[in-house]
């Protein structure tokens, strides 16, 4: 544990490096004028790892920019991430967001958890602060926006996301469990729907049942089992799902919670074809592998996934590796999470390259309304751009399955790096 500690004092250090670091910014001699983002994502407590992924992969972009001439049509304006930290507590989304205002941000960037995305909002909104939603996936963070400037409730969204909502993740998992199973020649009938209780694992599995309900497959949700997250012990839902005699279990999961479900799985002895799931963390991540081992091995996850077929994706994969490495002491696979806030501070940079002012926030928004970005390193299917919700239809998940210790994408076939492994080995 000591030493786990020490890498998270290494990352956190080493960031800041180029960053000023919220509530402390960092003394330096006087620089040229930049643009201040609130870069704020979990990067302590239980969703610490992905916060961190978050925060380098945000880190890399806002370098790699400022390396090339920052936004050019600016006089070569640089880009200064002021970092915040919500320790995976949903009301500090809100804190860190004020904090990064008060200190100059004139864009919000974040933050991974919905919960605390969902609590950035306000501020976003209240003080004409355009906010990027990097990854977060609860449909409600743009809906309820767009629903109150429809309704004149408020004049302006500010707020808008790159990042698969809950419903576009049921529907993405719905079709690929069906492709799958189909091409797999085998007929899975049997399939039970476990997830985490908080508002992320609460509107993707509503948004994994509505789409199934409207596709009909051949297979059936035959129960869905929450749970308390983060929990302490998931032996009474396994036995539940065990005594339903699933064929699939499909979980919703963070990462606190897939380290107790997938050993559990294994102790019970859970007779299943496999562990397939609709989107979530917990099932990719490096510092799972550590723990869970083979209990990762063959399980499938739908997630936004980078386009590793690109080589440009892969060179900025190899350098986030390094980097990586050298701040935290571990090599990292460049993932949902660093490749979709890398590709957030270029969309910023394209965003902020066609504002006709940086001075007036509303300016910023009409930009980010006409974006039709196609310089992404994620899979997507199209440009990014923003529809009327304040979301990018185009932002789409890829299934990537656990191989050899190792996530890959395996579906669909124009993604697919290897073929799946589907039904598993028997044990």
């Amino acid at each position: 544990m000591a030493k786990t500690r020490l890498s998270r004092r290494a990352f956190l250090r080493s960031t800041a490096a180029g960053a000023a670091v919220l509530g402390f910014p960092l003394l330096l001699r006087a620089q040229p004028k930049t643009f201040k983002i609130g870069a704020i994502h979990p990067v302590t407590g239980p969703l610490a790892e992905p916060g961190q992924a978050c925060r380098l992969g945000a880190q890399m972009a806002a370098d790699a920019i400022n390396a090339a001439g920052g936004i050019k049509s600016k006089g070569g304006l640089r880009l200064e991430l002021l970092l915040g930290d919500t320790q995976t507590k949903p009301e500090n989304g809100r804190v860190e967001a004020e904090r990064a205002v008060g200190q100059g941000a004139r864009m919000l960037l974040g933050s991974f958890d919905s919960g605390s995305t969902n609590s950035m909002v306000s501020v976003a909104q209240q003080k004409r602060v355009p906010l990027l939603v990097d990854i977060a996936a609860a449909d409600p963070i743009t809906a309820n926006v767009a629903k109150s400037v429809k309704e004149g409730q408020q004049k302006v969204q500010y707020v808008y996301r790159n990042f698969p909502t809950g419903s576009s993740f049921g529907r993405n998992a719905v079709q690929y469990f069906t492709e799958i199973f189909k091409e797999a020649g085998v007929a899975p009938k049997r399939v039970v729907l476990m997830h985490a209780n908080d508002l992320f694992g609460t509107n993707q599995m509503r948004g994994f049942k509505a789409a199934w309900e409207a596709a009909k497959p051949s297979w059936e949700i035959v129960e869905i089992i929450p749970w308390p997250e983060p929990p302490s012990d998931l032996s009474t839902e396994v036995s539940r799902a065990k005594a339903l005699q699933p064929d699939v279990i499909a979980p919703i999961t963070r990462p606190a919670s897939a380290q107790l479900l997938l050993p559990e799985i294994r102790k019970q002895r859970v007779e299943l074809m496999g562990i397939v799931g609709p989107g979530s963390p917990g099932l990719y991540e490096a510092g799972q592998f550590a723990v869970l081992k083979e209990d990762l091995e063959y399980v499938m996850t739908s997630v936004p996934w980078p386009s590793f077929k690109n080589p440009r994706t892969l060179a900025v994969a190899e350098e986030y590796a390094k980097r990586a490495e050298r701040e935290t002491g571990r090599r990292r696979t460049f993932d949902t999470n660093s490749g979709y806030s890398y590709d957030a501070l270029f969309l910023i940079a394209d965003i902020l390259e066609r504002a006709a002012t940086l001075d007036d926030p509303d300016a910023i928004v009409e930009a980010m309304r006409k974006t039709r970005f196609a310089g992404g390193l994620m899979q997507y299917g199209g440009p990014i751009l923003f529809n009327e919700i304040g979301d990018n239809p185009n932002a789409i998940a890829t299934m990537i399955q656990i191989l050899g210790q190792k996530p890959v994408a395996v579906w669909p076939k124009a993604a697919a790096l290897q073929k799946f492994v589907f039904p598993r080995p028997k044990t």
